[in-house]
């Protein structure tokens, strides 16, 4: 017998229960995982209030590295005792122990320990898609993020610079301004005083950016469409704030001929090609020390609904993982 974090129900932290749970032998083309870490992400949320409907019951998490307790039928590139981390479904990376498709995860580096790859794959895989793919940041180009002291901002603030782009990030306090600035980000704004647009535009002398980045959703999606340049591009991968509202696309045109996508890292990693690929660009910059991955909270999987509460009330910073 091991132990999962389960809900029964759609609703607040309160419904993450801590179960008792058997986890058998792994069927064809699985693994049987040992967890060690598990990683906490805003998604995490949206399942566990239903923003994101899941069938229920069920479990939550995206992202954890573990060691491989068995292997199943038809698998032949891991074996007992490796070391690997995920950032895919299915759900269920709350967990002591596992079962997962073997095509959804990677070795781990021996550089990259395992509190480190727990707090790294999803965010970490979620900017490399932003901004080597969705949209290719070059050197010279200055960018917008929101929540820039978050666990992604800080990994996409370090990445930028590496890229050569000018970080323009907003937080919500002066504490966040310097942790992002440390990071990276040349120009934070904090939104709780400032706004964000009169300062975009100050900074960048009336042109708007080419690209805005935004993970917080309703409270931002205005203010985000009037930083952008003539054809610049909207990218909102979040919804911190609450969902974004119906899209009137005449909008888009009377402001430049805008471009909006609604990415997601699973779309972009379905293909093991591309997961394998992201990974590995990831750990680069990681062993390099170009980017620096912050885990600046951890609580035991049992307390997974105290992390829940703490992040969903903007207490946390950098990442955040649960030990297993």
């Amino acid at each position: 017998m091991t132990h999962a974090i389960r809900i029964e129900r759609a609703g607040g932290p309160d419904e993450l229960r801590w179960t008792d749970v058997e986890v058998g032998a792994p069927a064809e083309g699985e693994v049987r995982l040992a967890q060690t870490a598990v990683g906490l992400n805003f998604i995490d949320v949206y399942h566990r209030t239903g923003l994101y409907p899941l069938e229920l019951p069920t479990g939550l998490g995206l992202e954890a590295a573990a060691r491989v307790e068995a292997v199943g039928p038809g698998v032949t590139d891991l074996k007992e005792g490796d070391r690997v981390a995920y950032a895919s479904a299915p759900i269920g990376a709350y967990a002591e122990a596992r079962l997962m498709p073997a095509d959804r995860l990677v070795k781990l580096p021996e550089q990259i320990d395992d509190s480190t790859a727990a707090a790294m794959m999803l965010q970490g895989m979620t900017v490399q898609y932003l901004i080597r793919r969705t949209y290719r940041v070059k050197a010279g180009e200055t960018v917008l993020l929101h929540a820039a002291a978050g666990g992604v901002g800080l990994i996409a603030c370090q990445w930028l610079k590496e890229l050569g782009a000018t970080v323009i990030g907003t937080v919500g306090s002066d504490q966040k301004a310097e942790l992002a600035k440390a990071h990276g980000c040349d120009h934070p704004i904090v939104y709780t005083r400032e706004n964000f647009v009169e300062r975009v535009k100050e900074i960048t002398d009336g042109a708007g950016v080419p690209v805005v980045y935004d993970s917080v959703g309703k409270d931002t999606w205005d203010g985000s469409l009037d930083c952008l340049a003539p054809l610049g591009l909207m990218v909102s991968f979040g919804n911190a704030s609450g969902p974004v509202p119906p899209v009137n696309l005449g909008v888009l045109s009377a402001k430049g001929s805008l471009f909006v996508t609604r990415p997601t890292l699973m779309t972009y990693i379905a293909k093991r090609a591309d997961l394998v690929a992201s990974a590995n660009e990831l750990f680069e910059v990681v062993r390099s020390g170009a980017v620096k991955i912050e885990v600046n909270q951890s609580y035991p999987l049992a307390e997974a609904a105290q992390a829940h509460r703490d992040l969903e009330a903007r207490k946390t910073t950098g990442s955040t993982i649960l030990t297993v």
